[in-house]
């Protein structure tokens, strides 16, 4: 097993340092597909993408997360092809944008499929996000250690289509410790180096609504692992049950209140698709619970 690193090593991506632990970073959500939970069919065409990913930029968000494979319950999979046709033309436009912000910003590729990852590193993105921790392609994690780019790690059960059958546990963080342990010893097997790796407790992915809140409030028990801990609980239905809100753009207020408890919790980057608000919550929490003023 590997052992977890006691200082976090910093990432350098283009012309930014992630230093972890000295604030909270922000993941902007980048959906181009016509079916995600929340804003499917808002950006699945190039320019709409261009417009809302100039939305975050310009918002201080520090990565994109473009995805072209809807992730929700149900969610119905689509071919290797398209899902590239829906990735590539989004990255190569902001690689080509006129705007050097758009330009120059890290952008992480959300997709299980090696092909997906090495056609979008070739494209322009910097690192790879996959849902399943490597386990829905074997070639992901060997891929990844080819490309030399980080990855984050994140737990499921059973796939999007049928993950909320699976959320029996007896211990749900300490089950997502377990399966994040050997995933990140796998990846480290394979030649991807430790420092590359980030970790994700998968929230809303096999998990109930109550199970959801488990794992905010023990999110030290998965720093505990040694690495970069990336918390995604964005417009999520386990707010939605608190709130009895069905609308998933409703959300922004209950995403506020989870983001501040995840940064309270250790989280250090969160995974958003509302720029400015959640930007305003990470400088208050940071200036909180780090002491960043």
């Amino acid at each position: 097993m590997a052992a977890a690193m006691k200082t976090l090593p910093t990432w350098t991506i283009r012309d930014r340092i992630f230093r972890w632990g000295s604030r909270t970073y922000l993941m902007g959500i980048l959906n181009v597909t016509p079916d995600s939970f929340s804003d499917g069919g808002q950006f699945d065409t190039v320019e709409a993408a261009l417009a809302q990913a100039q939305r975050l930029v310009h918002a201080d968000l520090d990565i994109l997360d473009i995805g072209g494979q809807s992730t929700r319950p149900g969610a119905a999979e689509v071919s290797v092809g398209e899902e590239i046709e829906r990735v590539i033309p989004v990255i190569a436009a902001l690689r080509a944008h006129s705007d050097p912000a758009l330009q120059t910003i890290p952008i992480s590729v959300d997709t299980t499929r090696a092909q997906v990852a090495r056609a979008a590193i070739r494209a322009g993105a910097d690192l790879v996000n996959d849902i399943s921790g490597g386990t829905f392609d074997s070639a992901m994690l060997s891929t990844v250690a080819d490309l030399g780019v980080p990855i984050v790690l994140m737990h499921i059960r059973g796939t999007p289509a049928t993950m909320q059958q699976y959320t029996d546990y007896e211990d749900v963080v300490g089950d997502i410790a377990r399966f994040l342990r050997r995933q990140i010893d796998d990846a480290i097997a394979v030649g991807i180096d430790p420092s590359h790796i980030a970790i994700d407790p998968g929230i809303g992915f096999a998990k109930s609504y109550p199970q959801n809140i488990d794992v905010l409030q023990r999110l030290r028990d998965l720093q505990a692992l040694g690495y970069p801990l990336l918390v995604g609980p964005s417009r999520k239905s386990f707010i939605g049950w608190i709130l009895d809100q069905p609308d998933p753009q409703q959300r922004l207020w209950g995403t506020a209140a989870a983001c501040c408890a995840a940064i309270a919790h250790g989280a250090d980057m969160l995974r958003v698709h509302d720029g400015p608000e959640m930007r305003d919550v990470c400088r208050v929490a940071d200036a909180i619970w780090r002491r960043r003023f």
